[in-house]
């Protein structure tokens, strides 16, 4: 059996950008994976894995638009600009784990089935629930394999500070998502 290590940090959020990136290469190397989905809403992360993951099939996920403001997307036309040219990729979907749901609950006060999902697997993390969420929204639009391992890296806020290796599924078919490995997370939560 395999034996691997997971990197704990102390702390969340950026301080922990460039050693996730870093490790995460590592891994990806070591597999042989060349998918590469990160979570990035203004694209600093993106465009640091975009200097890091030459030659790597790089899925960028911001939120969606109108996520904090109605009509507003949160990455810059400017960043946009430099992930494509950089040949990145950028999916701007509903988020697996809200969409409509989230509506009904702003509406009526209630839980929904992928608000329960969603605050699961937050117990691992805030990062935890973003790689899987953005590992669905990049195979909804086909950017991905989904018969083949993939790099997911997210974060808790700001910057990277989760990674993992999953095997990815669409949304409609959630639960034969894999989390195959923990590259990297933050214990203090």
């Amino acid at each position: 059996m395999p034996r691997k290590d997971i990197l704990y940090f102390t702390e969340t959020g950026e301080v922990n950008l460039n050693e996730t990136l870093k490790i995460a290469k590592e891994r990806a190397d070591e597999l042989g994976i060349k998918d590469v989905v990160i979570a990035s809403t203004r694209g600093n992360s993106a465009l640091l894995a975009l200097e890091l993951f030459k030659d790597y099939n790089i899925v960028v996920v911001p939120h969606v638009t109108g996520f904090r403001e109605p009509g507003v997307q949160e990455l810059s036309m400017e960043a946009a600009e430099k992930i494509k040219s950089g040949g990145g990729k950028i999916v701007i979907a509903a988020h697996t784990f809200s969409g409509i749901d989230r509506a009904i609950q702003a509406k009526w006060d209630t839980m929904y089935p992928a608000g329960i999902i969603a605050q699961t697997l937050r117990i691992f993390g805030q990062g935890m629930k973003v790689v899987v969420e953005i590992a669905c929204m990049a195979a909804d639009a086909g950017v991905i394999p989904v018969d083949k391992d993939i790099l997911v890296v997210a974060g808790s806020g700001r910057g990277a500070d989760t990674a993992v290796i999953l095997r990815a599924a669409p949304s409609h078919r959630f639960f034969d998502t894999v989390v195959k490995e923990i590259i990297a997370k933050p214990s203090n939560l």
